[in-house]
């Protein structure tokens, strides 16, 4: 008898922090297909209302004295301009607005996933990598239309003694390979484990003993969470930047 209750307590603390990131049809209880409406599909689409929200709402009437809505806009588009020009130089300010779209959306799907009972679609590698891939196909293309054959120059270390020069070529070219895959797991995998840490803090918050720690350590985490949030897409952001650099001045 004292076995079982032991067991039916020990039962009652076990928490699984990652069904948090389980992806289930929005509707029904059905398989998850190709064309099947999941809550990653609901909070992929409120990320692109809140970039709308965010930016297209509140400078529609562009007043002169700008409210709270217009300040955050525009200090964002400031922020985000001179990245594109300090890392990528004026020839990278025609990409601005991809940058500038995929910074937005990353950091509002990010913020949406703070929000209790929500969906963290970056923590997902399907996601993560689909932008990554973007971005790496993106780059590769526009390197070969701006420079032709010149953007392999990219791979070949002139400055390196020659004997090794072809050495180097390989390792540039596998990290080169490399990167739509450092790109995606440095997002996802940032965003899933503060999720999963949280969750594991949570799940002690019910032992009343070791509750009051539990609770603030939470808080501790979820303010960091928030960091992390801008964070990430920053870092997103301006590895794209440095990328994209490399498609305009190949060259070593």
């Amino acid at each position: 008898m004292a076995s079982d209750t032991t067991a039916a307590e020990g039962s009652s603390l076990v928490f699984h922090p990652m069904d948090q990131f389980i992806v289930k049809p929005l509707f029904g209880d059905g398989a998850v297909g190709m064309f099947t409406i999941t809550n990653v599909t609901l909070w992929l689409a409120l990320a692109i209302v809140a970039v709308i929200a965010l930016l297209v709402l509140p400078t529609s009437k562009r007043a002169i004295v700008p409210g709270r809505g217009q300040s955050i806009a525009e200090l964002t588009y400031g922020f985000i301009y001179k990245m594109v020009e300090d890392v990528c130089g004026k020839d990278g300010i025609k990409f601005f607005p991809y940058i500038m779209t995929l910074f937005m959306f990353i950091v509002s799907a990010n913020f949406l996933g703070l929000l209790p009972m929500s969906f963290t679609t970056t923590s997902h590698f399907a996601v993560t990598a689909v932008l990554a891939l973007a971005v790496f196909l993106t780059v590769t293309i526009l390197g070969f239309v701006i420079n032709g054959a010149g953007f392999l120059g990219l791979f070949w270390v002139s400055s390196a003694p020659l004997a090794l020069r072809p050495i180097l070529a390989v390792i540039e070219l596998i990290s080169y390979f490399v990167r739509p895959v450092s790109h995606s797991i440095r997002l996802a995998g940032n965003v899933m484990a503060g999720h999963a840490v949280i969750k594991v803090f949570a799940g002690f918050a019910a032992i009343t003993v070791i509750s009051p720690v539990s609770v603030l350590a939470i808080t501790a985490m979820y303010g960091l969470e928030i960091l992390v949030a801008f964070i990430q897409a920053y870092v997103f952001t301006i590895l794209t930047c440095v990328y994209l650099k490399d498609a305009l001045h190949p060259s070593h």
